[in-house]
Parts: structure tokens; C-alpha cells; sequence
């Protein structure tokens, strides 16, 4: 995912920080990028793991650049699978600390630093928008990013900021080959979906890489604070809506009521 992302900035013109764990496998991605195309390509190693990881990503670009236009999250591990009170308790915080807290950290820094116009695009992922039993620290932190990028946006309307999610769909990733690796007995229902997806080959990465760039980028001036699935929402046309979306809540979190299903348990 984070390599589709970077190659499909890079192709629209864009000066990318690429930021891992895995500095070898960066380098990699840089030298790609830079034969590709002019502009530069900076390369973190940094292991979100670490609370202090996103203050040290950020001193070392700002050393580098003047502003920033746009932040994509996109870091994720799948954490612990199984029944909860089952679950490693220091992987499940580690789960939350990548997911959720490295995301918000680096969003914390990053705005002050951001020009009007500017885009955050945090990614989301399955979990998000219902139970996700035995990914419950997965599930918790997406759910978590999902609701404060909706809140983010609200609070960064006045600095000309936007800030959306992305839903990229299921991939066929290191994720998907943790949940095989766990079997059924400990990932339950998901076990059959993700062969199914194993299978099959799953989503495209450069799917959601191409949403990211639109969200990034002023062909999405207008929509902020939502939640858009890659694969399921007519994202292209979106800028069409703007003006509806402002005034909706399609595309958010929100609880359903029994009048929304058509009764009256008053």
C-alpha cells in the first residue's frame, strides 16, 4: 500500500518523505521513485512503535522543507487475533500506539506547519464501521482514527486544512497472511473471507493510492471530514457533491436509531 501511495505521488509531480521501519526496503522504493522522475525523496527509518518516533520524522523534514501539503497516514500493523482477554495486553497497546496514536501524533505536528489548502488522508481499514471480533485491537484503533478524522476536520476548517479516511478494501498483505497463519480457531468468520481473498488476489493497491492523490490534491477542494471507501464509493465524482456532502452526514460514523429502520419504540 505505502509503495503504491508513494509511486502514484510521484507520478503526479509530488516531492515525497517516504517513512518504514524497514530501511532497506525503502531505499528500494526511493531508487524506484528517483529514476522515475525528478523532485526529492527523503527516507525516514522509523519505527512508530515509539512515542517519540513522530517528533524525530518531523524535526528531521522540517530541517528539509519549508511547508507541507499534504500527510498521508498510512502505517498499520494488524495486532494480536483472538478473544480479547486472550490477547497479548502489550501487543494490543502496540496495535493502538501504530494504528491510532502515531496518526494523531503526527497530525498534532504536522498542521502547524501545513499551507491553506493543505490535506491530511488517514487510512483506515476493516473494523472501522462495525464489530470486528478477534481484531479488537485492530478494529478499536480504526474505528478511533476514523471518528477523530471527522473531528480533526472541524477543527481545521478555519486554517484551509482537510482531513479525510480512506477504506482501501482488503489487499493481499502481510495482514491478510497473519490471519492465515492464526487459522480459524483463532480469526473465526474472518479466516474464510481472507482465503477467499488469498484466492483470488484481493483489492488493488493503486485503488485506494489513486483515492489518496485525489484527496491530497485540489480536485477534492470541498470534501473533508469523511470516510470513502476505494473500492465501493464513486470517489471521482465526489467533487460534484461538496456541497451536499457539508450539509450530510453521508460518508461519517454515526448511530443508528429505531426511527432510521422505520419504528416507533417510543
Amino acid at each position: 500500500m505505502g509503495r503504491a501511495i508513494a509511486r502514484e505521488f510521484r507520478e503526479k509531480g509530488a516531492n515525497l518523505a517516504l517513512v518504514a521501519r524497514n530501511r532497506e526496503a525503502l531505499d528500494a522504493v526511493a531508487a524506484e521513485l528517483q529514476s522515475a522522475g525528478r523532485g526529492d525523496v527523503e527516507v525516514i527509518a522509523a519505527d512508530l512503535r515509539d512515542p517519540e518516533a513522530p517528533a524525530g520524522i518531523v524535526d528531521r523534514l522540517r530541517e528539509k522543507w519549508g511547508h507541507l501539503d499534504a500527510l498521508v497516514n498510512n502505517a498499520g500493523v494488524g495486532g494480536p487475533i483472538g478473544r480479547v482477554w486472550e490477547n497479548d495486553w502489550r501487543e494490543w497497546q502496540e496495535t493502538l500506539q501504530v494504528n491510532l496514536l502515531a496518526p494523531v501524533a503526527l497530525c498534532r505536528l504536522c498542521i502547524p506547519w501545513m499551507r491553506r489548502g493543505g490535506s491530511i488522508v488517514n487510512l483506515a481499514g476493516g473494523g472501522a464501521t462495525g464489530p470486528r471480533p478477534n481484531f479488537s485491537a485492530y478494529a478499536t484503533a480504526k474505528a478511533a482514527l476514523v471518528r477523530f478524522s471527522e473531528t480533526l476536520a472541524q477543527e481545521v476548517v478555519d486554517l484551509g486544512l482537510r482531513v479525510n479516511a480512506i477504506s482501501p478494501g482488503i489487499m493481499a498483505s502481510e495482514m491478510l497472511e497473519a490471519v492465515l497463519r492464526a487459522g480459524p480457531e483463532q480469526a473465526g468468520e474472518d479466516y474464510q473471507r481472507v482465503l477467499e481473498v488469498k484466492r483470488n488476489g484481493g483489492q488493488p493497491p493503486e485503488k485506494a493510492a489513486a483515492l489518496a492523490w485525489y484527496l491530497a490534491s485540489p480536485a477534492s477542494a470541498g470534501i473533508t471530514g469523511r470516510l470513502i471507501s476505494a473500492i465501493w464509493d464513486p470517489w471521482r465524482e465526489l467533487a460534484k457533491h461538496a456541497d451536499e456532502l457539508k450539509e450530510s452526514d453521508i460518508y461519517t460514523l454515526r448511530r443508528i436509531t429505531p426511527e432510521d429502520r422505520g419504528k416507533q419504540w417510543k
